[in-house]
């Protein structure tokens, strides 16, 4: 060919990308740098770089399935690895699949968000998903669902209408577990009466969030088991049956729009001897033109005693002439016009004392305005993507002189990046990258923060490991009760070697109107290459109560001071490793993280949606002195070491920070008293969780403690609310493991484990503290 038809192919193919990429992702130079891959590893993958056409007509399979497995990320028979991250790129378009696409461990899907692209199945399409996010290769999934983390898939139409309807057909493949999201994808299956197609199946892990998910048509929109879930903002049209629950300990259903279905929930797996559902939550939803709203295998006299617990708050019926249905008939009645289920459950109570075994209506939660939007539901707001935006009004990090390297002290680039877009009224993009900083990185108000793959802001040195003196890696707001507006997104904040003074985000902010916002930013501590808190430096030590030093490696995931408010949280998780990452039989470590999520503000106003918080050593979540919190699903575990050591080292309770002190706390309590709260509540009003997993596996690294043969004796307490200030902290569906006392009031046990068995948890379907 000569050199002028090359140059002329060039220019049209060059004019065909940038009318695809419309969407600022696909137009934007990207810098990302995987430090631990060979040079020229691609953290970016543009799926028409890789010969993919999107025009429809082509098979694409193929092309896809080469973007994804450029450089070798962690694929077919790898544990799981943090050191090849990928986020594939899908300009607008339809892309015709025959097989399944198997994105790899800590890989991205994302389509464009201004035009989302179709994924668009052959007749004869051969494959377990048109995305099978954890393939079988063998009788067994490919990853272990409830280590598979850090991954997401948004912005996409999956479309099996071109499979016959009798053909069994699945969109989506997801058994995954915490720091996975899916966003803004659309389910499109047939329509026809034999169709047999399922939207999203799910039948593992440790979730997770949803968003923004619609199904339309189909035998059933979503076939899902995991042991919790939040889920938001689904629409189901013309399914069968909306959704089948077919397992779980605690699901958490906001925003549903059921319309034109058979039947809306369908929680009947296992029947009424051995019901398989633990709970579900659901509020803020909608059911139009459905016969059974929600169908249920729980009776009075059904097994376990709790399982089956089910809480509805704020259901908007629209013909609907059976809202919940048992196995010998109506248990709560619809109707065929307009009505508003205000609240109503079954299962276990204590209102504050119990249990009482009931079914029928409860008293909704006081909700305070400030927390509701303007439909009176709870406020919600999805990522942002910013599809309106330029690539130009995007500031690249590595492009102003940070090398993400993880040895290279970025302090001062990274800065001087989020300084400059600030100023400009840019939108800060963190290339891919690990960003040692070695002095706390401050994010003034007015501040849009978007990363690459989950970049990671590392701290090192000396500045952040006096225990004594901690000092924040991120700081949001200069000075608590600073002014302001800021939204976060999709990076990591870590740590490096001993950080034992290390506060890895501080929340300073205090937002009026529309709330500040993160969504998917993670703090994940230690277990991962680039940390120095791995098994080599921080192997597990099972009685061996002796604290190693060097593995004492941060004083507090996340402090939202007292003059902060006005931050909306959605799928963060504060994670400090159990196990290594990048270790291929995944082995367990310890490591030493102080304190969890504290907040202490006294105005509050807090939405968190889908959190989680792990393994750090005194509590996972403590609320103090502070009001007007929501949260839906919360998620937390007990160090697996304790009690050897127990909380009481190796931090010193801090006085100024209401941290809980054992030593005097535990006086007469019997059994593994000195163990990491779960939740604890000290004064503090208005606190509505709906939905919660407190979990303690472990006992000196045997889970052997964690069942009801055993007594569930991993620890003596879990749940805490405290002081006379303490009002209106109401939670729905409160599910513990390992913990003989559910929940504590003033010291004074509330629930007992053994009263409350649910399928493996046990569980409190409805408390109100008064």
């Amino acid at each position: 060919m000569r050199f002028d038809s090359i140059w002329r192919v060039a220019v049209v193919a060059t004019s065909l990308v940038s009318s695809v990429n419309a969407y600022w992702l696909g137009d934007i130079a990207h810098r990302g740098n995987a430090p631990f891959t060979p040079a020229g590893y691609p953290v970016f993958r543009n799926v028409r770089d890789y010969g993919a056409r999107g025009d429809g007509v082509t098979d694409d399979t193929a092309a896809i399935n080469a973007a994804i497995n450029a450089g070798n990320p962690c694929n077919q028979g790898c544990t799981s690895t943090t050191m090849t991250p990928a986020l594939v790129y899908f300009p607008a378009g339809t892309y015709l699949i025959s097989k399944s696409i198997f994105p790899a461990y800590f890989t991205q899907l994302v389509g464009d968000a201004s035009s989302p692209p179709t994924l668009k199945a052959t007749a004869n399409f051969a494959g377990f998903g048109l995305i099978d996010g954890n393939p079988y290769y063998t009788q067994n999934l490919n990853w272990k669902a409830v280590n598979v983390f850090f991954r997401q898939v948004r912005n996409f139409v999956i479309d099996t209408t071109n499979i016959p309807p009798g053909t069994a057909a699945t969109g989506m493949h997801w058994p995954t577990s915490q720091a996975t999201s899916l966003q803004n994808i659309v389910f499109n299956m047939p329509t026809a009466s034999n169709v047999v197609h399922v939207g999203l199946f799910i039948e593992e892990g440790s979730g997770g969030f949803m968003t923004d998910l619609t199904f339309n048509g189909g035998a059933t929109g979503a076939s899902i088991g995991n042991q919790q879930y939040t889920m938001r903002n689904l629409k189901f049209n013309n399914c069968k049956t909306a959704i089948i629950q077919l397992w779980d300990w605690g699901w958490t259903y906001a925003g549903l729009s059921i319309n034109n279905c058979g039947v809306g929930i369908d929680i009947t797996a296992g029947g009424n001897g051995k019901v398989e559902t633990g709970s579900v939550t659901v509020f803020d939803s909608s059911f139009t033109n459905v016969p059974v709203g929600i169908k249920t295998a729980w009776t009075t006299s059904s097994t376990p005693a709790t399982a089956g617990s089910l809480v509805l708050e704020n259901i908007a019926l629209n013909n609907v002439p059976v809202a919940v249905q048992g196995p010998s008939g109506t248990l709560l009645s619809g109707s065929g016009g307009a009505v508003t289920i205000t609240a109503w459950g079954n299962g276990h109570s204590y209102t504050p004392t119990g249990p009482r075994e009931f079914s029928g209506a409860v008293s909704p939660n006081a909700r305070p305005g400030v927390l509701l939007g303007a439909d009176g539901r709870y406020y919600t707001r999805s990522k942002p993507q910013y599809e309106n935006l330029p690539a130009s009004s995007f500031v690249s990090v590595r492009a102003a002189g940070a090398r993400g390297d993880g040895a290279t002290d970025d302090t001062a680039a990274l800065q001087s990046a989020i300084d400059s877009a600030v100023g400009q009224g840019k939108v800060v993009f963190i290339d891919y990258g690990l960003y040692r900083v070695t002095r706390t990185i401050r994010i003034p108000p007015g501040a849009k923060v978007v990363g690459e793959s989950y970049p990671v802001i590392l701290s090192s040195g000396g500045f952040f490991n006096d225990i004594n003196n901690p000092q924040p890696v991120v700081q949001v707001g200069a000075a608590s009760g600073q002014q302001g507006y800021v939204e976060l997104s999709d990076f990591v904040v870590s740590t490096q070697n001993a950080q034992a003074g290390a506060t890895l985000i501080q929340w300073n902010l205090a937002t009026g109107g529309t709330p500040s916002g993160m969504w998917d930013v993670h703090v994940r501590i230690g277990g991962f290459t680039g940390t120095q808190q791995q098994v080599a430096q921080c192997p597990k030590t099972p009685s061996n109560s002796a604290v190693n030093p060097n593995c004492i490696v941060a004083f507090m995931a996340m402090h939202v001071t007292r003059g902060a408010s006005g931050l909306y949280m959605e799928n963060v998780w504060l994670w400090t490793a159990d196990h290594d990452i990048d270790d291929a039989a995944n082995t367990q470590i310890t490591l030493y993280s102080g304190r969890g999520l504290y907040i202490e503000s006294t105005q509050g106003t807090f939405w968190l949606w889908g959190t989680g918080s792990e393994h750090h050593v005194l509590y996972q979540y403590q609320l103090a002195g502070t009001q007007n919190i929501f949260m839906g699903q919360i998620q937390t575990e007990t160090p697996y070491y304790q009690p050897s050591p127990t909380a009481l080292v190796p931090f010193p309770p801090v006085a100024s920070l209401n941290d809980p002190d054992f030593s005097a706390s535990c006086a007469g309590v019997a059994g593994n008293c000195a163990a990491a709260w779960g939740l604890r509540v000290i004064n503090s009003k208005n606190i509505l969780v709906y939905g919660a997993g407190l979990y303690s596996f472990f006992s000196n690294y045997s889970t052997t403690c964690s069942t009801f043969d055993a007594g569930q004796t991993c620890q003596a307490r879990i749940t805490s609310i405290e002081g006379p200030g303490s009002s209106n902290v109401n939670i729905y569906n409160l599910n513990t493991i390992g913990a003989r006392s559910m929940l504590n009031r003033d010291g004074a046990q509330i629930a007992w484990y053994n009263d409350n068995v649910n399928v493996f948890p046990s569980c409190v379907a409805v408390y109100k503290s008064g």
